[in-house]
């Protein structure tokens, strides 16, 4: 693990919880070496201080997912604007912790990060009513390698997915969510069932995390002229459908 933390009773104390849990954490102060240590080793999962001193890690992370580097990053913020965080996920974070935060609280997110769970079978989740749903269920295509439905499809071993023939560029977390969603196309899936498979606990009604998720795929999904594919269901979830 790669810790980058410019306050220093934070960074030491961070790095003494993390490594009693059985981490084996390399702590840096800046942006820069942050940068430089993940390049020379590349860690299983990173945590970023958003505030540091000349590269920041909005920058660390804007360029590690740049270059194709989809490790897990875990933002660790004192901004609590929705905004604010909405810029952490939009440069390519998977997660974020807001200051003062709960270390137990690191410990969770970090192992809904890291963890690497069978897939989800087709049919899981809340299904949802109408002849279409049942027919948009029937057409999933599961392999080992491969799903495929609604015009979706992914390549699970390389973590590409691409809609008809255009590939779609998608964060780590985007990747899963989008995964989830066509391995249970035309069912829906309420917001506890997403967080649990994709977060591992339920952030709480009050949690903007799955529908930024939800935003960002809709815009990379979407085609001039083409059905929208992920559906609002008004006060349960979300479900994936040609209409």
């Amino acid at each position: 693990m790669l810790l980058a933390e410019d306050d220093r009773a934070i960074r030491h104390a961070l790095e003494r919880a993390l490594t009693l849990e059985g981490y084996e954490v390399t702590a840096v102060a800046d942006g820069v070496e942050a940068l430089a240590q993940a390049h020379r080793t590349p860690p299983d999962v990173l945590v970023l201080d958003v505030m540091m001193p000349g590269i920041d890690g909005l920058q660390v992370c804007r360029v590690l997912r740049a270059e194709g580097d989809s490790t897990p990053i875990l933002m660790l913020t004192a901004l609590v604007e929705t905004a604010d965080r909405i810029a952490g996920l939009d440069a390519g974070a998977d997660d974020y912790v807001v200051k003062p935060f709960d270390v137990e609280e690191v410990f969770a997110r970090l192992r809904a990060l890291l963890r690497r769970t069978s897939p989800v079978p087709a049919g899981g989740g809340n299904a949802g009513s109408g002849a279409s749903g049942g027919e948009n269920a029937r057409d999933v295509q599961l392999s080992d390698r491969q799903v495929e439905a609604a015009g979706i499809r992914m390549d699970l071993q390389a973590r590409r997915a691409w809609r008809g023939r255009r590939e779609l560029e998608l964060t780590r977390t985007e990747f899963e969510l989008l995964e989830l969603l066509v391995r249970n196309a035309g069912i829906v899936l309420d917001h506890s069932t997403i967080y649990d498979r994709i977060w591992g606990y339920d952030f709480g009604p009050g949690s903007k995390n799955l529908a930024v998720y939800v935003g960002y795929l809709r815009r990379k999904l979407d085609e001039p002229g083409a059905p929208q594919l992920i559906h609002t269901v008004r006060g349960v979830g979300y479900v994936l459908r040609e209409d």
